[in-house]
């Protein structure tokens, strides 16, 4: 069995607590998932880690309609960032977006970024959804 690494179980802890919360709200239809494919200037990584790190926990914290903002790399290649966007529907993404955090992060690393590709995304079983996260989530210490 596939366990999450010790760094991971809090945060899939708090993910399973606010996706069970959203999709019980959202009833998993009005979900808005999406993939934001970031690549970032190398000088730039480490302070573009830092910017992004404050702003998904000041979303995941601070707005009930943000479910993930969930931030990884490739381990190949560190300055490719993923972000996991998982809202509860298209309005809080829209709030999302005019939050003093997510413009401080817009701007502050409007610079840093290479590229970026968004990738709206469709789940496939929004019904099992809170369901992975709890179990993710039960594991935590």
């Amino acid at each position: 069995m596939i366990r999450p690494a010790n760094t991971l179980r809090p945060i899939l802890a708090l993910l399973g607590t606010l996706c069970c919360t959203v999709s019980v709200q959202a009833n998993g239809s009005d979900l808005m998932v999406r993939i934001a494919e970031v690549e970032v200037q190398e000088a730039a990584l480490e302070q573009y880690l830092a910017t992004v790190k404050e702003e998904a926990k000041a979303s995941v914290n601070l707005e009930p309609g943000v479910v993930s903002i969930f931030p990884m790399y490739e381990k190949a290649s560190p300055t490719k960032i993923r972000i996991l966007e998982i809202y509860a529907s298209r309005e809080a993404y829209e709030s999302h977006l005019k939050t003093a955090h997510f413009l401080k992060y817009k701007t502050t690393t409007l610079e840093m970024v290479k590229s970026l590709v968004l990738v709206e995304m469709d789940a496939i079983d929004s019904e099992t959804m809170s369901q992975i996260f709890k179990k993710a989530g039960s594991k935590a210490p």
